[in-house]
């Protein structure tokens, strides 16, 4: 895949939740087994129009989380594909144990769509935070944990789950984030994009940072410093062939996600490596409870802007830390 000349941070943005109710009410007409179940979430999800079309098809269990995701259970054993949409925050924590034994011990069809993750809700501080997520339930077995980077990806990533057979997470940015995939991409569980080439430093990313991982590149390159770019939508299972070869053939790693710095992609990866090629490998994500903030002031404030991964890229070729 080649990156356009323009700057990726000039690009125009978008919201991944219109991406998810457009796809989501296209699957719903060509099958009628798909229905969504809500938390009283329709407004924050943007369900509004999915529920007029399918007044019949959208369950609002109110704020009930783990009736949510038990609900869903039962639709999928009565032959239904549910689609669960709540704030992430309350979808993954409230709900932590019937996820872990309704749908991925129980191996049920439940399609679990975390709404507004990260540090979306950045204002109303870290009750709503979502950036434990990733690392708790790629702690799950049979679960497969997905992480889009733009609109394109997460109406693929939504395709791809209505047909797949099993449980699946799927985070849904609220924060705006330009286009980086052609209209034709297709989601390929368990593989990785290398969306910029390099030989020098791998940054490795999804999500709502993976833009600014590729503006981290631009700013390396005009430094004459070469900046390869994977993007890791699948979380779990992980590209493990992608992330060796990044170890083999650059002078180290940086992961940049939206999330806690310890057991989610980053920890994947730098498992990864250790078990098959040890590498530099440098983490960002939160280290703590992020504060109220907004979510522009926190992804800076955490290293998670381009100039903050093009920093910790530097460090890695220039002194090897």
């Amino acid at each position: 895949m080649t990156v356009v000349d323009t700057s990726i941070a000039d690009r125009p943005r978008y919201d991944c939740r219109d991406a998810y109710v457009e796809t989501l009410a296209e699957l719903a007409h060509a099958d009628h087994r798909i229905v969504g179940v809500v938390n009283d979430s329709v407004g924050s999800s943007k369900l509004n129009s999915f529920r007029k079309a399918f007044p019949d098809r959208l369950i609002n269990v109110g704020i009930a989380e783990q009736d949510m995701v038990g609900v869903a259970s039962g639709l999928a054993n009565g032959g239904r594909i549910p689609f669960v949409s709540a704030a992430s925050c309350f979808l993954t924590a409230r709900a932590l144990e019937q996820i872990k034994a309704d749908v991925a011990y129980s191996n049920t069809n439940v399609k679990l769509c975390g709404m507004s993750p990260g540090v979306a809700y950045g204002e109303l501080g870290p009750t709503h935070h979502s950036i434990e997520d990733i690392a708790w339930l790629r702690a799950i077995a049979n679960l497969t944990v997905v992480v889009p980077a733009d609109p394109i990806e997460t109406a693929a990533a939504l395709r791809w789950a209505a047909v797949v057979e099993g449980p699946v997470f799927i985070r849904v940015s609220r924060m705006s984030v330009p286009m980086i995939y052609p209209d034709d991409y297709e989601f390929q569980v368990g593989k990785a994009i290398t969306v910029r080439a390099g030989n020098d430093v791998t940054l490795i990313s999804n999500g709502t940072i993976l833009w600014r991982a590729l503006a981290a590149a631009e700013q390396l390159a005009a430094e004459g410093i070469s900046a390869r770019v994977l993007s890791m939508p699948t979380v779990k299972p992980l590209d493990v062939d992608a992330v060796v070869a990044a170890a083999r053939e650059t002078a180290g790693i940086v992961t940049a996600e939206e999330a806690v710095s310890g057991g989610g992609l980053g920890g994947a990866v730098a498992e990864t490596v250790v078990q098959h090629h040890p590498a530099r490998v440098s983490i960002l994500g939160f280290p703590e409870f992020a504060p109220t903030g907004s979510a522009g002031y926190l992804l800076d404030r955490y290293g998670l802007s381009p100039a903050g991964i093009a920093d910790a890229a530097r460090r890695l070729v220039r002194t090897g830390n």
